[in-house]
């Protein structure tokens, strides 16, 4: 049995399974963000609380009484997010690490450090990344930096929390960019020792400590995995492990990975090793979609998500609205954290189910501005496999479908990170030879929606005018 964990933006989830790809039981805690214009935050210490809950809720269920059959538990997680942590885990009654609060993904601080990040790099690196943030610490919170024992990743703090040894993931190569080595880290005068070592997906952060033993019930020896970032178990998860297949991971943002059969080089897109070899991922990252849902929720006066979604059934097919969801900047494909969202074709007849149907438009639109870069760069998208905590809603998917005129898929399992754990966990300890044959037995068939190519071509002008607005 194994126990796989995703630590998402606001969502800490959790499931265990068993080698065939039965998911047992799955748990839920939700999490909150410290949002204050460009700052985006979160108290690590939520996290562990979180997995304390999932475990009790796993407990609870009756489906076994402690965790000792678990043989490995794997982790992955929202990133790239930056844990200053300033001590060991402590020895009290609940799992405990000194640290500040972690700077998430979609924290735009360091904007001012990122050019000179990226020269060191050789190639643009965001804002969002780790050492323009590490860089931003040292140089404008000094006394911060030099207390950090640590600078971690999310699924490397709850690692820390759970075997006391730091841990630093590579998720794979193509990836040296975004991360560092000894020379790029005195390049920018930065302290190694609070780098710890790398691993990559599939390694070993450590054992369960004789602590978190004692507090949960695991079994001694137990190894905690990488389950390396959530986007490498989600491509797995879904099943899209072969050229032309997608993973569309929509949740709070929307990342689009696409299988090739060859690396390409584009600077609007991300491009590094697929989880299954030969095979190269094509990766496009879009900022706020499930945010600009939740936004748009709140703005207007929704008091319940499945209300927005049910207004917006409302709303003609192209209501004339063009929503660019810009909330927060945008990466790909125009990597400007000052982009700015925009409304376009408003008048005196747009209702409120109108506005509420062009937010799921404008995500749509994202969607395909990535897969037409792709499609510039000589990649074609067969198929997009849907997974995430909005890829339930049918409207969502089918508008994605129209939009690009490409069969969408959705897994009768939302959380393809936490199938994607397992199976990289099943591979570790050897119940099977590659992810390639994991997949076909654990992954299980989809819904599928097929494009309506009339709401295609009504599509493709409010499509041109999204590009236009965005220029």
């Amino acid at each position: 049995m194994l126990l796989t964990v995703d630590i998402g933006t606001s969502t800490f989830k959790s499931a265990l399974w068993d080698y065939e790809g039965k998911n047992l039981r799955s748990a839920f805690a939700p999490l909150s963000v410290i949002s204050s214009g460009v700052t985006h935050t979160a108290d690590p210490a939520l996290w562990l609380k979180a997995f304390e809950s999932c475990c009790a809720q796993l407990l609870s269920s009756g489906i076994i009484k402690d965790f000792s059959g678990v043989e490995a538990l794997v982790i992955s997680g929202n990133g790239p997010s930056v844990v200053p942590v300033f001590g060991s885990p402590e020895n009290d009654a609940r799992l405990f690490v000194p640290a500040d609060n972690a700077r998430l993904w979609l924290d735009r601080r360091a904007v001012k450090y990122q050019a000179e990040v990226s020269e060191v790099m050789g190639g643009f690196v965001d804002a969002g990344f780790f050492l323009p943030k590490i860089l931003s610490i040292k140089n404008e919170e000094y006394e911060l930096y030099n207390k950090t024992k640590f600078f971690l990743g999310c699924p490397e703090f709850l690692a820390y929390s759970l075997t006391g040894e730091a841990r630093s993931v590579f998720p794979c190569e193509g990836f040296d960019r975004w991360f560092w080595n000894n020379d790029v880290l005195d390049k920018l005068d930065l302290d190694s020792g609070k780098f710890p070592a790398f691993i990559q997906p599939g390694g070993t952060f450590g054992v369960i400590s004789s602590k978190a033993r004692s507090l949960f019930g695991f079994a001694r020896n137990v190894p905690v995995l990488s389950g390396g970032p959530d986007f490498f178990a989600a491509i797995l998860g879904s099943g899209a492990v072969r050229p032309n297949e997608a993973c569309d991971r929509s949740g709070s943002s929307e990342g689009i990975n696409l299988c090739t059969k060859e690396r390409v080089f584009d600077n609007r897109l991300m491009s590094y090793a697929h989880p299954v070899k030969p095979y190269w991922n094509l990766s496009g990252i879009i900022n706020t979609t499930g945010k600009a849902v939740e936004w748009g929720c709140s703005l207007l006066g929704f008091s319940d998500i499945d209300d927005f979604f049910e207004c917006a059934k409302k709303s003609r097919t192209g209501n004339g609205l063009v929503f660019l969801p810009y909330l927060a900047g945008e990466r790909a494909p125009i990597w400007d954290p000052s982009a700015k969202a925009q409304w376009r074709g408003i008048n005196l007849s747009s209702s409120r189910s109108d506005f509420a149907a062009s937010i799921l438009e404008g995500i749509g639109f994202a969607v395909k501005d990535v897969i037409s870069v792709m499609e510039e760069a000589g990649e074609k998208t067969g198929e997009m496999r849907v997974t995430g905590k909005l890829a339930g809603r049918d409207i969502l998917n089918q508008i994605k479908a129209d939009i690009t005129g490409i069969r969408v898929l959705a897994s009768p399992l939302r959380d393809a990170e936490l199938c994607g754990l397992a199976i990289i966990g099943a591979c570790s300890l050897g119940r099977y030879s590659s992810y390639s044959e994991a997949v076909s037995v654990m992954v299980k068939n989809e819904k599928s929606y097929e494009p309506d190519f009339k709401n295609t071509r009504i599509y493709k002008s409010l499509f041109d005018e999204y590009i236009a607005a965005r220029k």
